[in-house]
């Protein structure tokens, strides 16, 4: 597990609350979208973003998103969530976010973003800002 986490600059840790599970005593999906969420935003923090997001002007929206549910995690553990872009287009950004179970050493879930730099004023997208795939490439080139 720790040589596939050092593909990840950003790296989170959130702990299983007894709540997260379901019924089935798995840790719900909608849980694991969460994690990707707050590792999605430590990875635009780690970009030098205004995660305040209350500036107007030119921000992250996110476009889709989906999520791979390999291995059950359950309470107690811990989720260790690795962020990271895998692919720059012209108008967007795709970051993976992979998240592992530390109990169990292994990849639970295993998520992909599509990140449009949106205009807040303007309503509408904009092309990749160049200070943005500069801010990637220092995080994972």
């Amino acid at each position: 597990m720790e040589e596939e986490l050092n593909k990840y600059k950003v790296l989170a840790k959130y702990k299983v609350q007894w709540g997260h599970m379901d019924a089935a005593r798995h840790v719900n999906n909608t849980v694991y979208l969460k994690w990707a969420e707050s590792s999605r935003i430590a990875y635009f923090e780690a970009m030098g973003m205004d995660t305040s997001f209350q500036g107007g002007g030119v921000g992250p929206i996110l476009g889709w998103l989906d999520c791979k549910y390999i291995f059950p995690m359950s309470f107690p553990d811990t989720a260790i969530v690795g962020a990271r872009t895998i692919e720059k287009k012209e108008d967007r950004f795709i970051m993976e976010c992979a998240i592992y179970s530390e109990a169990h050493q292994r990849i639970s879930a295993i998520s992909k973003q599509s990140i449009i730099p949106y205009n807040y004023n303007a309503l509408k997208k904009e092309a990749l800002p160049q200070e943005w795939i500069s801010a990637i490439a220092k995080i994972d080139d």
